[in-house]
């Protein structure tokens, strides 16, 4: 069975400004990421990464081009239609991860399903089944400040995979991280990927995109390139594999 696509840019181009002042951030890019699969962003500051994040997770509109989620073409949905389609189908993880502080753990993880009209029980029920998955059991009933940098990662990764995410996008996730702190985040990203969902990943750190099934490189806003690292994604998740 052939699997899906789960985001698709076509030729979209972003441009701010105007005159002078006109900055091309994105020109006439193509990109699609299926389902299952781990796609990692690199490029020089300014080459337009996050930029290409945002217009995927639909949080800003291309200037010219079209985006599909899912098979949705974006342009033909309205407003309340993309933020529906946004609740439901994407999760995002945020260098700073983005924890809301009055909410505990579990609070924070069921806030997206809670949000999309999921009865509180079954929603904190979801979140605890995602935290166990992530050692975090015992600390649902923390709030952000009582749990370390590293757990505080995985409650934010938890929040953007609870539910029936197809699409997961992360900034720059382990930019502020130590290499054996950043490893667990993307072995993280890896693995919920490897459950069938797509994850786009924005990162400086060429051992960090090592974990990707293929690496697309911008400069300038373009497409540049594309390359699966070495090793390929079987070894990351094989028995007895280093990753």
């Amino acid at each position: 069975m052939a699997v899906s696509v789960a985001v698709e840019l076509r030729q979209v181009s972003k441009v701010y400004g105007s005159g002078p002042t006109e900055v091309h951030a994105l020109r006439e890019v193509d990109l699609s990421v299926r389902g299952g699969e781990l796609v990692a962003v690199m490029g020089p500051s300014g080459s337009g990464k996050s930029t290409l994040l945002t217009i995927a997770g639909t949080l800003e509109e291309p200037t010219s081009g079209d985006v599909l989620i899912a098979g949705h073409e974006l342009a033909r949905l309205s407003r309340n239609d993309r933020a529906r389609l946004r609740r439901r189908s994407m999760g995002y993880v945020f260098q700073d991860f983005n924890l809301l502080a009055g909410l505990t753990a579990v609070e924070n993880v069921a806030l997206p399903l809670e949000l999309d009209g999921v009865r509180v029980k079954v929603a904190r029920a979801a979140a605890m089944e995602v935290l166990a998955k992530l050692d975090l059991t015992e600390r649902a009933a923390r709030y952000p400040d009582e749990l370390s940098g590293g757990e505080s990662q995985r409650v934010a990764i938890a929040r953007a995979v609870v539910g029936e995410r197809r699409l997961l996008l992360a900034d720059e996730p382990t930019g502020a991280l130590d290499s054996l702190s950043g490893e667990t985040v993307m072995r993280m990203l890896r693995h919920a990927c490897h459950d069938g969902v797509a994850g786009v990943v924005v990162t400086h750190d060429a051992q960090m995109a090592s974990w990707a099934d293929r690496v697309v490189f911008l400069r300038d806003g373009r497409v540049v390139d594309q390359t699966v690292p070495s090793p390929g994604p079987e070894s990351l998740l094989a028995p007895g594999g280093n990753k």
